[in-house]
């Protein structure tokens, strides 16, 4: 048949025609003119009912080989990919004879079932009777189109894919229509709501309801944005969040699993929206029934042992707490003038993280633990949770406690320093399951990598190296995942000369560590240890001589003393920890008037030179007390560094208060004034928050 003629003349309807007829419609497959022309020619002669009555006479004598033909022909009708003639055969009138059709596959012994099972097996559930007849037909017949792509036709071949386009247009444009006329129905949907959040409704019929919510929702993906926007309005404005939060806390497991998928919906739609649910809802109810903490608390009481529940779950919460899609702008509906990000952080870090944690924190407590205080140690007295279950969950906590580490910089600060929670998380060093120490040594390597002088204060005060280094040294000479993790993070130190953390290490964990030579790591912190401390020789000696003097020698313990009391004086006039609490911060906007006094001097002084004073040591040499911030290879000195000729020190039992007025006289005298005389910090960028938190003057490095 040449493709030039004007039209396919088809052969006629009857019993004898149908392997002719068969023959033709596969021809025609190949070629996407003659398609055409071959729809065409099918929709005006109505010849797909006639070949459907044929089917019926064939299937009533029995007559297997038409049934074969008719097959092959139905089925070439459908990969013509026509939505006109879809139209037809897939009516009520016809689709069940065109599943019948394609029960008697040529290449199966038997016929299959299908038309048994669509009418009789599948049930159609109305959690609230749908009145409208043109909604139900609509609904039923989308049902049994997908059943026929998804069941009875065979997965196309790669050269197949395009055959059923339109087909799965066919399905989609009717999930549209289904979605759209159910949301305008608002008497159906309240109904619906009424009853999932009712106390007298049955289990069963509350299961049903949510079911119907979730493939309501997945329906939606259908939708246009622009529709898809109205369609989750309408849902939250109809309260589907609280009918969630109740729905989420039942013991089905069904149910929740249902509750859990609409809820992933809501969140992937609008993190904003549910955010500022829970913040309003805050404000009315306890923590314990707050819906982020109804969420946490489905993530810990997991009882898939694969924590499949839970991991769903912990990505919802990833992404409620993620800044990168919280609002920039301030919220002027409440008139605050504050952010998306600030309002929402301090919400979660004063109702929610306690949550959290709760887990990590009980299976690493004091009254379980018991810890090995010998450096490189090849026993591990620490009681590790060896539950494989209670391990998954606890790594799930770590990468979400890792993952605001990452984001969250002044809160999570605050936090881990006020409940000292990476002495907790490095308890898991010890535990038999290495992903899970894996997870406690990319927390701690993730604050390392900020390169924050409060983390590296905090890490060396703490001395909470010592379970890495136990770690690798326990772990001998295997060459595995944690040997190259905890060689990667000395690695990184040494590179990025964190000069704070450098000297802790060398001064403290060096002897144990030299015999590791298979690396070069640990000599590179050396080197770099003993480099720093040349060139601090090198600026003591150009400190005026005055100041080298026997005149002025103090005492090094009784300098010591003076300064730890004039740090407490200090503490005691703040009356606050170091950090603040997390449930007391202030305004963002609200610094400690000590502060204000630092910066005014450092900027008046910024031009002048600056030096560190050297300190006397016991044995009559000067020792060069210096302290880096995490950006010294940057140019950006430490904000902690304080001379101590600047202090006025309380007199001491050698009576050395004189020596100090000396002191302070002489250099007072000299050329360069005295707070030329004290290193003070470059400014250093932060982010929004951390330029606007406020601070405490913290304790002097170890």
């Amino acid at each position: 048949m040449p493709e030039t003629s004007p039209l396919i003349d088809l052969p006629a309807c009857e019993l004898n025609k149908l392997e002719e007829i068969a023959d033709l419609v596969t021809s025609v497959l190949s070629s996407p003119i003659r398609r055409e022309k071959l729809a065409l020619a099918l929709e005006n002669e109505g010849y797909i009912k006639k070949l459907l009555q044929l089917f019926q006479v064939c299937e009533n004598l029995e007559n297997t080989e038409g049934l074969h033909h008719l097959y092959e022909i139905i089925r070439g009708i459908l990969f013509l990919n026509k939505a006109t003639l879809f139209e037809v055969m897939f009516s009520d009138e016809c689709i069940m004879d065109v599943v019948g059709c394609l029960e008697y596959d040529p290449s199966l012994a038997q016929p299959k079932r299908h038309r048994e099972f669509l009418t009789k097996t599948a049930k159609f559930k109305e959690v609230i009777p749908i009145t409208d007849s043109e909604l139900r037909q609509k609904i039923h017949q989308t049902y049994r189109v997908q059943y026929i792509q998804d069941i009875i036709l065979p997965t196309p071949s790669v050269f197949e894919e395009n055959f059923l386009s339109t087909l799965t247009s066919f399905i989609f444009f009717n999930k549209v229509e289904i979605v759209s006329m159910l949301q305008e129905d608002e008497k159906f949907l309240s109904e619906v709501f009424a009853q999932l959040t009712d106390e007298a409704t049955d289990d069963d019929k509350r299961c049903e309801l949510v079911n119907f919510f979730k493939e309501f929702c997945a329906f939606s993906q259908t939708l246009q944005p622009q529709n898809r926007d109205a369609f989750f309005k309408t849902l939250a404005k109809l309260g589907i969040l609280p009918a969630l939060e109740i729905v989420m806390g039942m013991d089905d497991l069904q149910v929740r699993s249902a509750a859990t998928d609409i809820f992933s919906y809501l969140v992937e739609f609008s993190p904003s929206m549910v955010r500022e649910f829970v913040m309003q809802e805050a404000q009315q109810s306890d923590d314990d029934i707050l819906l982020i903490n109804v969420v946490i608390e489905q993530m810990i009481c997991d009882t898939d042992p694969e924590l499949g529940g839970a991991v769903q779950l912990m990505g919802l919460l990833r992404t409620l707490i993620d800044p990168e899609n919280m609002l920039a702008t301030a919220n002027v509906r409440k008139c605050k003038g504050k952010t998306e990000k600030s309002e929402f952080l301090n919400f979660f870090y004063n109702h929610c993280m306690h949550v959290l944690t709760a887990p990590l924190l009980a299976n690493t407590s004091e009254d379980k633990c018991e810890k090995d205080a010998v450096v490189g140690s090849n026993k591990s007295n620490t009681i590790c949770p060896d539950n494989y279950q209670t391990a998954q969950l606890l790594a799930l906590i770590l990468e979400l406690l890792t993952f605001c580490v990452e984001h969250h910089t002044y809160h999570i600060k605050n936090y881990i320093m006020n409940k000292d929670l990476l002495r907790r998380v490095l308890v898991l060093m010890n535990s038999k399951h290495t992903f899970l120490a894996l997870c406690a040594l990319r927390f701690m390597r993730r604050i390392i990598g900020l390169k924050d002088e409060f983390y590296n204060r905090y890490i060396t005060k703490g001395n909470l190296f010592e379970p890495v280094i136990n770690a690798l040294l326990d772990n001998g000479t295997r060459y595995n995942l944690l040997n190259s993790a905890v060689i990667e993070l000395f690695e990184f130190i040494r590179v990025e000369d964190i000069k704070s953390l450098i000297a802790h290490i060398v001064e403290n964990f060096y002897n144990a560590l030299e015999s590791i030579e298979y690396v070069q790591t640990f000599k590179g912190l050396k080197t770099k240890y003993e480099q720093e401390k040349d060139r601090q020789n090198q600026k003591l000696n150009s400190v005026p001589s005055i100041l080298r003097s026997n005149r002025f020698r103090r005492d090094a313990r009784a300098l010591e003393e003076d300064e730890e009391m004039w740090f407490n004086e200090d503490e005691e006039e703040e009356g606050e920890a170091v950090v603040p609490p997390v449930e007391k911060s202030k305004p963002e906007d609200d610094f400690p008037d000590s502060y204000e006094k630092f910066m005014e001097t450092k900027k008046a002084k910024e031009s002048e030179d600056k030096e560190n004073l050297p300190k006397r040591t016991s044995a009559g040499g000067f020792k060069f007390t210096f302290s880096h911030s995490a950006s010294a290879a940057n140019g950006a000195n430490s904000t902690n560094s304080k001379s101590v000729a600047a202090q006025t020190s309380p007199t001491n039992s050698n009576g050395s208060s004189s020596k100090n007025a000396n002191l302070t006289t002489a250099v007072t005298a000299t050329k360069g004034s005295l707070v030329g005389l004290v290193d003070y910090p470059d400014d250093e960028e932060e982010d929004e928050e951390e330029e606007t938190s406020p601070r405490k003057r913290p304790r002097l490095g170890s």
